[in-house]
């Protein structure tokens, strides 16, 4: 049995150890492992401090289908909406631009639900808090450092962070890259943001009608959900949320502060745009620091083999495009390549 592990339990790398448990099932054993505190990566729903408060999606909002990838990745979307985890996206979102061919969809238990569902699926031994430092390149396998301390060896290893993150990487990686790979690599741009997650009390009312909205007349503010609303959830013991996301001059203007001195700036550009919202019972502010990808990997297959033998490859929306439907092509690409190492 080959030890496969996958280095983050974001969209990609959750559909990836799906897939590979279902084309090998008792062939591999999956190990996957994250540097954070829970899954999810860029789509990770964020739970209140207080329970008495609905969830917040702090990074990706709702999964847009378009025609082309709606029936190539049928099989995706029709499995998600069968179990409940997707759901057509209904509720009013001023200032879309949607193209009347492609479809829309929430996950009513918040978008983290949808990477859970995969890592579930893939009977995957899920490891938090495992942050990658090192690569070391070792006959016939892998020894995989931790930042906590500690060695594991592996026949083969995906990475699924970004880029940056891999370029950063101590041990065998870099000398491993060619040099157009390494040229790729550094070509890759991301987007960043900061995103404000307010909980509010059972029996606060929003003013507004709307689930969501663009805002295009902001410095600071690019949009606002009202994330409950936006689920289709009406409970009446959970007090809603409010889901706020920066625009990309704004993020990348202030991405060396702390989130602490930026968060006053954004809340107050809130209270500007929504004047009578109720007081908050808690605020939660993150600073993603990696984005949307703006520049990926040109002609890119959806994954980069760093080595064939044992297997090292790489893949994400930053060797595709930075949506579902990208991140599903990555895994498809990655799982060929494994299919065909292990």
């Amino acid at each position: 049995m080959s030890r496969v592990l996958i280095v983050g339990a974001g969209l990609t790398g959750s559909i990836c150890a799906c897939l590979l448990r279902r084309e090998l099932q008792s062939k591999v054993h999956i190990v996957v492992w994250d540097k954070s505190r829970g899954a999810g990566g860029r789509m990770f729903t964020s739970r209140p401090p207080n329970a008495s408060s609905h969830s917040a999606d702090l990074g990706a909002q709702y999964i847009t289908a378009t025609p082309a990838y709606a029936q190539s990745h049928h099989s995706f979307y029709s499995e998600l909406l069968s179990a409940g985890v997707l759901q057509p996206l209904s509720c009013q979102i001023e200032g879309l631009r949607q193209k009347d061919d492609s479809k829309n969809y929430m996950a009513p238990l918040g978008m983290g639900s949808v990477v859970k569902h995969f890592l579930s699926e893939s009977g995957a031994d899920l490891f938090f808090e495992h942050h990658v430092t090192g690569l070391y390149h070792c006959g016939a396998s892998w020894e995989v450092e931790k930042k906590a301390g500690g060695r594991e060896t592996f026949d083969a290893v995906i990475l699924t962070m970004p880029v940056p993150q891999i370029l950063q990487l101590q041990g065998d990686v870099e000398q491993l890259l060619s040099v157009h790979q390494k040229q790729q690599l550094d070509g890759v741009v991301y987007s960043s943001r900061f995103a404000v997650a307010l909980f509010f009390s059972p029996g606060d009312v929003f003013s507004f009608s709307w689930g969501a909205r663009y805002i295009s007349d902001s410095h600071c503010i690019c949009y606002i959900a009202a994330d409950s609303r936006k689920r289709n959830l009406d409970s009446p013991g959970l007090g809603p949320s409010l889901i706020v996301h920066t625009s990309v001059p704004f993020g990348l203007e202030h991405l060396e502060r702390d989130k602490e001195d930026v968060q006053p700036i954004i809340l107050q550009e809130l209270h500007r745009l929504l004047p009578g919202l109720p007081q908050p019972i808690s605020i939660k502010c993150h600073k993603w620091r990696y984005s949307q990808v703006l520049t990926s990997v040109p002609d890119c297959p959806g994954h980069m083999t760093i080595l064939d033998q044992p297997l090292l490859v790489c893949g994400g929306d930053a060797f595709c495009h930075s949506n579902f439907d990208g991140c599903v092509e990555s895994a498809l690409s990655m799982l060929s390549a494994l299919k065909a190492s292990l």
